[in-house]
């Protein structure tokens, strides 16, 4: 039966006893110690190696992809989105080999996304600073991404998903009444108090009117490795904007 103690913050490390066959897994927050059983075959040793290592990783934070399902991870290896200038991309690869804050926006004309993209871009150089990239994705075109990257001189990297795919791999909500809400009409009254302006060219575009009106979105955070997503806000209406010092600590502490 394994057994938890809390320690001290200190480096991971497996120690073997030499005469009970017991190993110690030393995480920054908690100590396991398990019975394994003994090494007789090259077999049994790597697979006790690879107890060891899922044990490691789900204590350690080596790889925390556990705020997602593995379907949900599947869902995204398959999901196209398009750069600026036209090319396919799979979602996956923009945190397969480095970290990213990743925002969906409600549509590329919404005033509350022009505010999500300014308040993620404002802390910009601490995510430089940690080696993360800042990424908004918008469902739409990529003119309609081109168009709000101009409008908004946002200084990540600006994705468009014509498809919708990553909105429903993701789960995000959307409906009228997560749209219309007294706090989302507070809000937008009171960016157009700070000089932020609704685009309504682009929200009115076929497209987005017909499907994406009542689309909302979310930010994770994710990479490196496809599958390690560590951090997901999913809006439960329009506006929904997390603490930025929450996705600071999941990215960058």
């Amino acid at each position: 039966m394994a057994s938890l103690t809390l320690v001290p913050p200190n480096t991971m490390f497996v120690h073997k006893h030499k005469h009970n066959n017991k190993s110690t897994i030393n995480s920054p927050n908690i100590s396991i110690q398990r019975t394994l059983p003994c090494f007789s075959s090259s077999t049994n040793n790597n697979s006790s190696l690879r107890t060891l290592s899922a044990l490691s990783s789900s204590v350690g934070g080596v790889e925390s992809s556990s705020v997602v399902s593995q379907d949900t991870t599947n869902s995204l290896q398959r999901v196209e989105v398009f750069d600026l200038n036209g090319n396919s991309v799979l979602i996956s690869d923009l945190w397969k080999d480095r970290k990213a804050v990743v925002a969906f926006a409600r549509h590329f004309g919404c005033v509350l996304c022009r505010k999500r993209a300014d308040y993620l871009a404002a802390k910009k150089d601490v995510m430089d600073a940690s080696g993360v990239a800042l990424v908004i994705i918008g469902p739409g075109s990529v003119d309609q991404a081109k168009t709000f990257a101009q409008q908004t001189g946002f200084k990540g990297e600006a994705y468009a998903d014509p498809a919708y795919s990553s909105y429903k791999a993701l789960n995000f909500v959307s409906g009228v009444t997560t749209t219309f809400t007294p706090g989302a009409g507070l809000k937008i009254i009171q960016l157009y108090m700070e000089g932020y302006r609704q685009d309504w060219g682009l929200s009115f575009e076929k497209d987005t009117r017909e499907r994406g009106g009542w689309q909302q979105g979310g930010i994770i955070v994710a990479g490196p490795g496809i599958s390690n997503i560590s951090y997901l806000h999913k809006d439960k209406e329009a506006g929904d904007d997390p603490d930025i010092e929450d996705i600071l600590k999941a990215c960058c502490s």
